[in-house]
């Protein structure tokens, strides 16, 4: 196993064991510390969430992965406590005139990776948002494809997020428990 997978396993264990704990949990208005959220080790093992979501418009295909706590939510309830998403973006392959490449599904076919996002929940994260954006206890975190920390505008993501406030902000919520439930 390479350093950096090492690396990123040691970071989410602190981040989640460590990053939501309080000062003094007896300290008056003591608040609980943002953590950055770490682009979690082995999460290509987890649920799919959804896969291969189309994206035309951005030449882009997704695929978004959903840790076991989150994979256990009930349709028509928030997503617990401890819920971490993780969204891989891949650029569509184009042929030689720039249009985008499908497959003989008529699917578009996924190239090079681009940029990976993760989602996560817990009590106080919202926090960190400008209050016009704040997406519950939601935070946000972006990565290069090579797992660098990417200088992505977070903002970007609450904004897309806001508008879907009744399904706990979560994008394409209804369409994740419909395959669920025709499973």
């Amino acid at each position: 196993m390479n350093r950096f997978v090492l690396a990123l396993a040691a970071a989410l264990a602190t981040a989640f064991t460590t990053g939501c704990n309080q000062s003094s949990p007896d300290a008056p208005g003591a608040k609980l510390a943002i953590p950055e959220l770490t682009l979690p080790a082995g999460y290509r093992g987890w649920s799919k969430f959804l896969s291969d979501v189309q994206r035309p418009d951005a030449k882009q295909v997704r695929e978004i992965y959903v840790n076991p706590i989150g994979s256990r939510a009930i349709h028509g309830q928030p997503f617990p406590e401890g819920t971490v998403f993780v969204m891989e973006n891949y650029a569509v392959r184009e042929d030689a005139e720039g249009g985008l490449l499908k497959g003989s599904d008529g699917m578009l076919v996924k190239g090079d990776l681009l940029r990976v996002f993760v989602m996560g929940k817990q009590p106080g994260w919202g926090e960190a948002a400008p209050p016009g954006l704040r997406n519950g206890d939601w935070l946000y975190a972006a990565y290069d494809a090579d797992g660098t920390r990417a200088t992505e505008d977070l903002n970007a993501c609450r904004a897309c997020h806001l508008p879907v406030a009744a399904q706990d902000y979560v994008q394409r919520y209804e369409q994740y428990f419909a395959l669920r439930k025709a499973e």
